[in-house]
């Protein structure tokens, strides 16, 4: 008997080849988008003119000639008729939950005026019975120079018999009538709690109707508290909103958890998911509590691995450094005009330190608020200090908001790897800019929003555009990127125009690095062979416009892994 290993390497061989050929095989397309103007933020392959989609994946994507070889006898095609297709939005900071609720509470969003939001809240309180809060989102600072601190006596007008409490439309302002006061307990001789203001009339002492930051808790007791199902229809309404906007991603900044690592937001987005309802990827960021200190963390790492564990990706932590500038509670490098405050952090720096190094040590990114150009360098110094203690890590960190940040701090994000994280519609000038102003003054208005000078210092930036305190509206967010003036008026005044990004730049920070950000690179963000088939059709072709018009485009179609989750593709050929 032969012991020669031939009959076995010969069996190999076989095995191989016949791998090779199935290899080899051409893939048959479910879907051919072609004859478009296809812009795919792969630097390998910017544009292309088809792309084919297999089982919700990209099977291939360049010329048409190479695409149509994935083309069988079933494979539906679609003519784009020349029309701009992009990959999908994402966005990396929205309230999802917060917004929706906002919006389907008592809402302010469409007051234009003071008059306008008595008249809405008249109509709540008239449409409610009972004796219970009236809670409602979405006043603007703007409307109450020049601090955006409002008066209880407007609510008083409408009701002192039943609290009224409004949400700013950035969170972090209440507005109270007398009656909600009363039944939180707060009287001149209430002292303000620790990171909060009751603020008050000089005069008196006496509280007039405004509660900053963590001053809103001591109302928080009256306010009806969701259910599980507001949790999950706001999912679904959010949702519907941002696929409608081209959007198939977000991450949900600022998630609540409890000691035992429970989450019923987290809960809510399992349901929808389970449930087969949920148009989009979603990531979570859990809340890190100001007021506790490091016990806190385990509680967090349990909820981040039982979210995991429930399909729920978390792997960010947001950390709010510091308030808003009218009211004064951003912190600072230098006073504010006219003014000795600079304002506070929120957390303590070396606090700061300590938490963004525990989570960059366990792989997760710290996501942090500020918006004075002092919160900004406590953030970078933080997170320059989890680089030092840990080495190089993939972690993508993110600041947020970034209002000021001082010429000194704007190279540091490229060199700490951290992304800088704005909301592109508010780099423009609006009533908001003129209570800043007063507040800063005419020379830090210069570092206002420095998206390109963080670009041109090898920084890179990721959008999100914090619904619901701004539209959620990306193509709105790429023209104000570009132009620094509001969307589709160009004789708008610019808000420090050389701040401006280019459209490539613009697009990539709302795709791919969103994606990056998110986790989600591996399979959504650009349009390659191997991700999944999210993109956006749009009626016009945003690199052709002029730039004050690019604003005018809309999405005909929302494509989400190769399904249509908005529009019809269908419909493009008629």
């Amino acid at each position: 008997m032969s012991n020669s290993p031939r009959p076995a390497r010969l069996a190999a061989l076989a095995l191989l080849l016949a791998g090779t050929a199935q290899a080899r095989e051409p893939v048959t397309a479910d879907t051919i988008l072609t004859n478009g103007r296809i812009y795919t933020v792969d630097k390998k392959q910017p544009w292309a003119q088809s792309v084919a989609i297999k089982d919700g994946k990209i099977v291939a994507v360049g010329s048409a000639a190479a695409v149509t070889k994935t083309r069988g006898p079933a494979t539906k095609i679609v003519d784009l008729g020349g029309r701009l297709v992009l990959p999908a939005f994402g966005d990396a900071h929205a309230h999802p939950l917060f917004g929706a609720l906002s919006h389907t509470r008592c809402s302010l969003h469409d007051g234009k005026s003071i008059d306008d939001y008595k008249k809405l809240i008249a109509a709540c309180v008239a449409k409610t019975p009972g004796t219970g809060a009236i809670y409602g989102v979405g006043w603007e600072d703007s409307l109450f120079p020049p601090n955006g601190v409002p008066n209880k006596a407007i609510l008083d007008a409408i009701s002192t018999t039943r609290p009224l409490i409004f949400d700013s439309v950035g969170g972090h302002t209440n507005w109270v009538n007398s009656k909600a006061l009363e039944l939180a307990g707060i009287t001149k001789d209430t002292p303000d709690p620790v990171n909060g203001t009751i603020d008050r009339d000089p005069a008196t002492g006496e509280p007039v109707g405004s509660l900053q930051e963590s001053a809103q808790a001591l109302v928080a007791k009256l306010i009806p508290p969701p259910t599980d199902a507001d949790y999950q229809n706001s999912i679904l309404y959010t949702a519907r909103l941002f696929n409608s906007l081209g959007i198939v991603a977000w991450n949900d900044a600022g998630v609540d958890f409890d000691d035992q690592g429970g989450s019923r937001m987290v809960d809510a987005y399992k349901a929808v998911k389970d449930a087969g309802k949920l148009t989009t990827y979603v990531s979570v960021s859990l809340k890190w509590k100001n007021e506790r200190g490091m016990d806190q963390f385990p509680s967090l790492v349990k909820a981040a691995e039982r979210a995991n564990a429930l399909g729920v990706p978390t792997h960010t932590v947001k950390f709010y450094v510091d308030g808003v500038i009218p009211q004064k509670t951003a912190y600072m490098l230098a006073p504010y005009e006219g003014s000795a405050e600079r304002g506070a952090p929120q957390i303590a720096p070396d606090m700061l330190s300590q938490a963004v190094t525990a989570t960059d040590a366990r792989g997760m990114h710290a996501f942090l608020h500020a918006i004075g150009d002092g919160g900004v360098r406590l953030s970078l110094d933080a997170i320059e200090a989890a680089r030092k203690a840990n080495g190089a890590k993939p972690t993508y960190h993110m600041v947020t908001h970034l209002n000021v940040v001082d010429p000194a701090d704007q190279p540091r994000f490229g060199k700490l790897g951290t992304y800088a994280q704005f909301q592109p519609t508010w780099s423009s000038w609006y009533p908001y800019m003129e209570l800043t102003e007063t507040a800063i003054g005419k020379k830090r208005m210069e570092y206002i929003y420095p998206a390109g000078s963080i670009v041109r210092a090898g920084g890179r930036l990721a959008y999100g555009a914090d619904w619901p305190v701004a539209t959620a509206n990306p193509i709105e967010g790429l023209e104000v990127a570009v132009t620094r003036r509001t969307a589709g008026d160009p004789n708008a005044k610019p808000l420090v125009a050389s701040e401006g990004v280019t459209l490539a730049e613009a697009v990539e920070s709302h795709t791919l690095n969103v994606a990056m950000v998110n986790g989600m690179a591996s399979f959504t963000g650009s349009l390659e062979a191997g991700k999944n088939a999210d993109l956006v059709v749009l009626d016009r072709d945003i690199f052709t416009l002029p730039v004050h018009e690019i604003s005018k485009a809309k999405v005909l179609v929302t494509v989400f892994q190769g399904k249509a989750v908005y529009g019809d593709l269908e419909t493009l050929e008629r």
